[in-house]
């Protein structure tokens, strides 16, 4: 069986599969803001639709991180920093991507289990 949180007509934003939960990429909700702004309300939505699914921070198996711009890496790094639990940091990548929309700076993927 697959459950699915917010399931829209092109997509969810989450799907539970076999005790794993798969998030759609987050994109920051403020365009424009600075990089750490928008990482953490990345985050901030993370944390939210790992709790709809009943998991957490702590049990991310992978990030997948997409910046518009590497020069953010360092920005975005303090924000992740602050938020990831030390010795709970899942195995992650990050990469320099061209984003949906101009004004986001960052988008994360999560894979994490439930």
């Amino acid at each position: 069986m697959i459950q699915r949180i917010d399931a829209g007509p092109r997509m969810s934003e989450a799907s539970i599969h076999n005790g794993v939960v798969y998030l759609a990429g987050q994109v920051p909700e403020t365009d424009g803001a600075d990089i750490e702004t928008q990482t953490r309300e990345v985050l901030e939505a993370i944390d939210a639709l790992l709790a709809q699914a009943g998991s957490d921070k702590r049990r991310i198996l992978r990030a997948q991180i997409y910046l518009a711009d590497l020069a953010d890496f360092a920005g975005m790094n303090r924000a992740w920093d602050a938020w990831v639990v030390g010795g709970d940091a899942p195995s992650r990548a990050t990469v320099e991507a061209k984003l949906a929309r101009p004004e986001w700076k960052v988008e994360i993927v999560v894979t994490a289990a439930v």
